[in-house]
């Protein structure tokens, strides 16, 4: 049984922490001299310099009693965000507007009123510009209670004003969580499902999730607002395999950045998402020659997004290795990409803590991709036991469900198939078990089941049969997201031509390119 990875929190923060960021914290500890010798600083040092958290040794090394660790590593931890809150504070407006709102808290404790209330009135302006709403809203409050410390003649008609302002606030603010709402769900449920797989998947999708939507096109709306409901329609039209809707929408989510410079640098990760959409989108549609023009974009922006903070770095990673997969997918370059899997491998073994499920799902059966299109079929089967391995059957069904066709048919083409009856059963068991039986499916476990039955002579023709059944199901509404996951076809053109994989898609990729605009 595999062994759950204790969590601690110090430890981690501080191996997140970069070279700057120690140095400033030990500046910033050993600010006074009574703190040369801190224990907490030991504990730091200690900790800083090893690769696994061992309390056992962190006993023997740090002069600390075992009754004073839990307290330590606390007063170690908020120490340590306390340096990294000064550290960052002025490269974040969003953290400059709490610290100047704190700044107006004390002027009013003292008795400063005049003062604090000035200084709230800049910090809501300011929130307002970058519509930190929530910040806005606090400072109107506070705004409110100075106010009545000194009524007026002129007080009701600010008194008016103020509440005009909360109410516009507060509507925005229902907005921005009712997209937001929409956006977790939507994601949700594509991480337990993938797409839509039958019209029942999909009117659930539409009724409920369309009303939440569709009273909001073409209203007058805020950046917030325009962000959040181009992100939730992006979902929306994701998980229905509505893919040039998609795609429209996640242009207009990444133009709403461009026309909005200074939101890139307040919400980099939402900028780069959505060039990840538009990336995908681009991808799943088979539009090659944009993909690689908006590739080269995101490559050109990619030292200045990953420089950011450690999560801009990981997050702009995961953009780019993916999208440098799938461009090998494209063209049909299996051994490149091959070659770019320990790169990537290496990436998600020093930030695996920081890496969800999905995104190792996800990045597993895409290496498996890659050796099957490159005809190491071991290799290939060796990634999909990892996801054939998941303990929960509901992360990821999709996955799950497709990594086992994939693996009946790299065991097939390895030789590996002295249990294929059983694995066959196995897997329509599975399949049956997650409601994610359709025709393709049957149609490709029938011709596997067949297989010992069919004389040598005959497979080709018995190949060429299966290729024209499942072909019309490339353009059928649900169907086709088999081909999202499995390229059924390239396989069996392989096999029917004595071609490898590899060649057929090179084949592919050169036709739908030459003098074509895609």
């Amino acid at each position: 049984m595999a062994t759950v990875e204790k969590q601690e929190p110090v430890f981690d923060l501080i191996k997140s922490m970069s070279k700057a960021e120690k140095r400033n914290f030990k500046l910033y500890a050993t600010r006074l001299a009574g703190n040369q010798q801190s224990k907490f600083l030991t504990l730091f040092d200690h900790l800083d310099g090893v690769e696994e958290y061992d309390e056992a040794r962190i006993l023997q090394r740090c002069p600390i009693k075992k009754e004073q660790l839990p307290n330590m590593k606390a007063h170690l931890y908020k120490q340590i965000l306390v340096s990294l809150r000064l550290l960052n504070v002025q490269h974040s407006e969003s953290m400059q507007l709490r610290e100047q709102f704190d700044f107006a808290r004390i002027l009013y404790d003292k008795g400063l009123y005049r003062q604090s209330d000035k200084l709230l009135e800049k910090t809501r302006e300011r929130a307002l510009e970058i519509e930190e709403y929530t910040i806005a809203l606090d400072v109107l409050d506070f705004q409110t209670r100075i106010a009545m410390l000194n009524v007026t003649a002129d007080t009701p008609v600010a008194s008016d004003a103020s509440n005009r302002r909360v109410q516009e606030l507060c509507s925005r603010i229902e907005t921005i969580s009712e997209f937001s709402n929409t956006t977790v769900r939507v994601y949700s449920l594509y991480q337990k499902l993938g797409y839509a797989r039958t019209q029942k998947d999909l009117d659930l999708i539409v009724q409920y999730f369309k009303p939440r939507l569709e009273g909001y096109a073409g209203r007058k709306m805020s950046f917030l607002e325009q962000f959040y409901y181009y992100q939730a329609s992006v979902w929306y039209y994701y998980i229905q395999h509505d893919f040039a809707r998609c795609y429209r929408h996640s242009r207009l989510w990444v133009a709403l950045f461009d026309a909005h410079p200074r939101m890139k640098v307040l919400m980099y990760d939402n900028y780069m998402k959505g060039c990840s959409r538009i990336l995908e989108g681009l991808f799943i549609m088979q539009r090659y020659r944009p993909f690689v023009e908006y590739l080269d974009r995101f490559e050109q922006e990619f030292d200045s997004l990953a420089r950011q903070n450690n999560n801009a770095f990981i997050l702009s990673h995961r953009i780019l290795y993916t999208a440098r997969i799938h461009k090998c997918f494209f063209e049909g370059t299996f051994k490149e990409g091959t070659w770019l899997i320990r790169e990537v491998e290496s990436f998600i073994g020093r930030y695996s803590k920081h890496l969800d499920i999905h995104y190792k799902m996800l990045m597993n059966y895409k290496f498996a991709c890659l050796y099957f299109g490159d005809g190491n079929y071991l290799k290939c089967m060796e990634y999909l036991a990892r996801i054939i391995g998941t303990k929960d059957p509901h992360v990821r069904r999709d996955l799950q469900c497709y990594a086992r066709m994939l693996n009946l048919i790299a065991s097939y083409e390895a030789g590996v198939d002295y249990n294929l009856d059983y694995q066959i059963r196995s897997v329509y068991s599975f399949l049956v078990k997650m409601n994610d039986m359709h025709e393709v499916q049957r149609e490709m476990l029938s011709f596997l089941k067949r297989l010992n039955t069919i004389y040598a002579d005959h497979l080709k023709d018995e190949l060429k049969i299966l290729y024209e059944r499942l072909k019309p199901y490339e353009t059928h509404p649900y169907e086709r997201r088999t081909f999202y996951y499995l390229d059924v076809l390239s396989w069996l053109e392989s096999k029917i031509t004595g071609k490898s994989v590899g060649e057929i898609i090179r084949r592919k990729f050169r036709e739908s390119t030459s003098g074509k605009r895609l």
